[in-house]
Order: C-alpha cells, then sequence, then structure tokens
C-alpha cells in the first residue's frame, strides 16, 4: 500500500475528526477543509492524490467541487469518493456524474474505508503506469516518423530521378496503403530516346516493401542511361534482389521499352495484372499477360528475361496496373475486378478521356483500399529531339584520346547472349565532343548493329512485319533462329582521328549474311505508318556521312565534332 496525501472535505466537525484519525492511522497523510469552495483551494495548493467528498456541504457543494478537481488533475488521476447518507439512486448516480468514483455511506466503516482508499491506489497507479507508457510510445512514434520522412525523402530523390514527372506522354495514378508506396514507378529514357518504364509491386506495404525499391531503381537508372536492353536490365535486378532480399520477398514487375522510332513496345511481365496495348484506330486491346515469376525469385542461372514486342501507331497507349486497382473491395466486399475494367475500356469514346474514366470508375465504386493502388498510362506520342544521355563523367575534361582505333569481332555464342552496344558507347563517349550527339550515336549504332543481326547473320526479311500477325512472327522466327545460332559474326571497326576543327569518328560495322540491295531499299518511299523500313533513313538523318559496300554487308558512318574554344 502507497502512503498518500489525502484531503477530506467535510462540513461536520465529528465527521471530519473521526475520518481523519482513520486515515491517519492508516499511515497517510491528511489534509481538511469544510466547504467545497475551501476543498478547491487546498487541492489547488497542495495537490493531494485522493479526495474524500461530502455531497452536501455550505458556500460550494461537493459535486461543484468535485467537477472543477477533475479539470484541475487533467490527465492525472485523482480519485474522488464521495461521503452521503444519500441512499436514492438517483442522488447516488449524481455522485457519479459529477466525477466522484466510488462513494461511501454513512456510518463510516473503517475497513470498507481502507479497502476502497487501496482500491483507488491501485487504480491511481495503473492511471500513472498508462500515461507514462503512452507518453514513451508517443515519443518513439514520433522517432519512427521521423526516420521514415528522412527515408523517404531520399527514396523519393532516388525513385523519382527520371522523366516521370516531365515526360508528357505519361499519365498515373498512385495511391499509397502507407507511408511508403510498395508500388515502385519508374521512367526514363535510353541514350537513342526510348523510353523504359517499369512497375513493380514488392510484397508486403510501407517501409519494408520500399527497401529493395531503391536498389532496384539504381539498376533500373545506371543501366537506362547507358543503353542497355530490357534483358540485360532485367538479369541485373533479378540477381541483385536474390542477393540482397529475404526469401519471403520479392518484386512482382512489368518493364517496357516504347519506341517512337521504331514504332513498337517490348514488354516482360512477371507476376503483375495484364497490362493493355490499347489502339486507338481500332479499339482493339491486346493483353500483356505475365509470363514470368517476379523478380528476386529466381537464381540468376535459370532467369528467364524473354521479351515480347508489340507493333504501335501514333496516338495508341499502354496500360499497366498493380494489383491494388482491382483487388479494391466495395462495402459488400465485392471486389473491383477485371470485368469492370474492361468494361470501362468498352465504352470509352473519346481516346483521350480513356485515363480519366477509369480513376471515375474506381472513385464511384468507392471502394476501400486493401494494397497501394498504381496505374499508368503511357503514350505513343510523335517523335521529339533526341534525349541527352543520362550518363555522369568524373573526369576534369583534362584526358580526353583522340588518335586511335580499336576492332572487335563478335561471334555466334557472343551475340546469342550478349549486347555490346552499351560497351562501345561508354568508350566512344570518353571523346568528350561526342558527348553532346550520344543520342544520335546510340540510335545509329543500334540501328546498324540490329540490322546486322537480324537481317545479316539471322538472315530476317522486314518485309514479314507487314502487319500485326507478321509483325509477331518476325520475332518469334528472330528469338528461334538465335537460339539455334552456331556460326557468323559481326565486326565493329572504330577509328577517331583528330581534326583541325575538332575530330572524326569512322564507325564500320560489317556481318557474315548475304547482304542486300542497298539502292532499292532507300529508293522506297517513307510510309511514317509502316512496321518496318525506317532504320536506314534514321542512319541517314543522324550521321555526318554514311555509305554501304560489299553488297551491303559493310556501312560506314561518321560524325565529326568541333573542338571547344
Amino acid at each position: 500500500m502507497s502512503l498518500l496525501t489525502v484531503l477530506i472535505a467535510e462540513d461536520s466537525a465529528a465527521d471530519l475528526l473521526l475520518l481523519s484519525t482513520i486515515v491517519r492511522r492508516q499511515g497517510h497523510r491528511v489534509l481538511t477543509a469544510t466547504n467545497g469552495q475551501q476543498a478547491l483551494e487546498v487541492f489547488t495548493r497542495e495537490r493531494p492524490q485522493l479526495v474524500l467528498m461530502d455531497a452536501l456541504m455550505p458556500v460550494m457543494d461537493g459535486f461543484e467541487a468535485a467537477r472543477q478537481i477533475k479539470q484541475l488533475a487533467g490527465e492525472t488521476l485523482v480519485p474522488i469518493i464521495f461521503l452521503t447518507s444519500l441512499s436514492g439512486s438517483q442522488a447516488l448516480a449524481r455522485c457519479l456524474d459529477a466525477g466522484g468514483d466510488d462513494f461511501l455511506a454513512k456510518p463510516y466503516n473503517p475497513i470498507i474505508l481502507a479497502a476502497k482508499i487501496n482500491a483507488m491506489d491501485r487504480l491511481r497507479r495503473l492511471q500513472a503506469t498508462v500515461l507514462q507508457q503512452r507518453d514513451q510510445i508517443a515519443r518513439h512514434h514520433e522517432y519512427l516518423l521521423h526516420e521514415q520522412r528522412v527515408a523517404k525523402a531520399v527514396f523519393d530523390k532516388v525513385a523519382h530521378s527520371g522523366c516521370l514527372n516531365a515526360a508528357r506522354n505519361i499519365r498515373y495514378l498512385q495511391s499509397p496503403y502507407a507511408l511508403f508506396n510498395g508500388d515502385l514507378l519508374l521512367a526514363a529514357y535510353t541514350p537513342s530516346g526510348d523510353m523504359h518504364v517499369l512497375l513493380g509491386d514488392f510484397t508486403g506495404h510501407g517501409l519494408p516493401a520500399a527497401v529493395g525499391a531503391m536498389p532496384l531503381a539504381e539498376v533500373f537508372y545506371g543501366m537506362t542511361a547507358k543503353g542497355y536492353g530490357l534483358a540485360q536490365t532485367l538479369r541485373e535486378m533479378n540477381a541483385k534482389l536474390k542477393r540482397i532480399l529475404p526469401v519471403d520477398m520479392f518484386c512482382c514487375a512489368t518493364l517496357l521499352c516504347l519506341s517512337a522510332q521504331r514504332r513498337v513496345v517490348e514488354v516482360w511481365n512477371g507476376g503483375m495484372p495484364d497490362g493493355y496495348v490499347h489502339e486507338v484506330a481500332t479499339g482493339r486491346r491486346t493483353p500483356l499477360v505475365s509470363r514470368h515469376l517476379p523478380l528476386g525469385v529466381l537464381a540468376p542461372e535459370v532467369f528467364d528475361d524473354c521479351t515480347q514486342v508489340w507493333p504501335m501507331a501514333l496516338g495508341d497507349r499502354v496500360f499497366l496496373l498493380s494489383d491494388g486497382v482491382i483487388d479494391t473491395a466495395d462495402a459488400n466486399e465485392q471486389l473491383f475486378g477485371v470485368e469492370r475494367l474492361l468494361q470501362v475500356f468498352a465504352a470509352n469514346r473519346e481516346p483521350e478521356r480513356l485515363f480519366e474514366d477509369i480513376e471515375q470508375a474506381l472513385a464511384g465504386f468507392r471502394g476501400e483500399v486493401r494494397d497501394d493502388v498504381s496505374l499508368v498510362e503511357i503514350s505513343l506520342l510523335p517523335e521529339q529531339a533526341l534525349h541527352a544521355s543520362a550518363i555522369q563523367y568524373t573526369d576534369s575534361g583534362q584526358s580526353c584520346p583522340l588518335d586511335w582505333s580499336v576492332s572487335f569481332e563478335f561471334r555466334a555464342e557472343t551475340l546469342k547472349r550478349y549486347n555490346p552496344l552499351p560497351y562501345l558507347l561508354q568508350l566512344l563517349l570518353e571523346i568528350h565532343g561526342l558527348r553532346g550527339q550520344s543520342g544520335a550515336l546510340y540510335s545509329v549504332m543500334a540501328e546498324l548493329y540490329s540490322n546486322a543481326l537480324e537481317h545479316g547473320v539471322l538472315g530476317l526479311d522486314s518485309r514479314l512485319k507487314r502487319d500485326v500477325q507478321g509483325f509477331a512472327d518476325y520475332y518469334r522466327q528472330r528469338n528461334e533462329r538465335l537460339a539455334l545460332l552456331s556460326n557468323g559474326y559481326i565486326r565493329v571497326h572504330i577509328d577517331v582521328l583528330p581534326t583541325g576543327a575538332g575530330g572524326c569518328l569512322s564507325l564500320r560495322i560489317e556481318d557474315s549474311g548475304a547482304g542486300f540491295d542497298v539502292e532499292t531499299v532507300l529508293a522506297r518511299p517513307l510510309d511514317i505508318d509502316r512496321l518496318s523500313g525506317r532504320g536506314l533513313n534514321l542512319v541517314r538523318q543522324l550521321s555526318s556521312h554514311v555509305r554501304w559496300s560489299d553488297g551491303g554487308r559493310s556501312v560506314c558512318v561518321e560524325f565529326c565534332w568541333e573542338a571547344l574554344a
């Protein structure tokens, strides 16, 4: 039992003496008052831990005194035991309504009084413990919020350092279930001006789900800026997540490359809901079905990086979504579901409003969010000026190779598994004068290398891509022939010479194929809406000079630059 300071407010001198004697014999310190006003003054001055309050007193009755004492006590529990000869239920209820915690009927029983004091003391100490723990939790909560705010500031800068907010062809809706979004949306341009977009959904919510987002974003932005394709980027992201994440954590993801130059979208879907390629002219939707396991599940040696390629026309759209969209539930536990989403697609008559229609359908469903929600629309717009590479350089600008040459030969086993373009681009961009032309340089290199591999080494005919079905057949044959490749080569020769005004790069690419009639191909009229035949004209537009030789098996392009003043 704790030793307490007890305030006794009683207008009867006999009762006050009796109660004071009983309470002192129990070891407590006693303060006394003979009316409610005096009790209030003593309480304000001494702050007792327990009050024995007579209900009926002059000047201020016990009911009003109790109410004001409770207000002065605030969150601290100061138990008030009413002393009363009242016996009616309404009168006793009035004691409790005024703030009393218990009451003691006259005449006073010392044993009952001691028991009630002890019970109120236990209640008081329990309340003090609860308040202390609450304050500790509040301090800890504020500390965690501060840590999360700092972490989120870093996360937002890492995760959104690309072109997501600057790109005119992207609209998105993201609604996080917690402070950190378990869904990750990234977008960045390749050196050639293609756009890479990743929508990922980590297991769980909040900070644990966001932990894997930063290394994933680092790989995505770094490899995209250097010109790596989807396959190499996917393998690196999967290997990194497999290495750092716990076994019960992974990332469902859709990664795509949208090319305004080639009018195609290349897609890899691992565990995400179906996305859609929406053709504006016909209203047809091609589902982008998940064909792979999520990132971070498979070991690198068994990971499948195969992608699908679909043709697109200007104005066509790609829609991506996380499972939070279709798993949103209404008050009756009915899910929004895929069918409602497809109904919105079918009912739309204005492609420009399709994204808003889906937003409004979700809002009108009035669903309860159970997961992070992400919805993305990427439109194929007319080609814009090539975007400069985001590669960061650490040299001071004093060191620059200006007079050199190098040759590479990539044979069958390398061609099947490796894309040398990012490595070659890195090598060429050591030349400071070429850095301003990085986008055009990469676009030309990518087009010439692709032609050498697909038409030269693999013997594919681009005229297969005359329609959507032929387009699919072309890439199916490409994958099949590449997997069976046992001979053939692509040679790359680079020659850099300084000139009086700056320098000149000569890039020659040769292949082991049968060649082609260059003049006939270049003489074809340029149809901007066809699915093939745009590459050679692009090469002529972007390079200083281009010429073919050896029956079309060898092509040489030049890039010149002026020295900085």
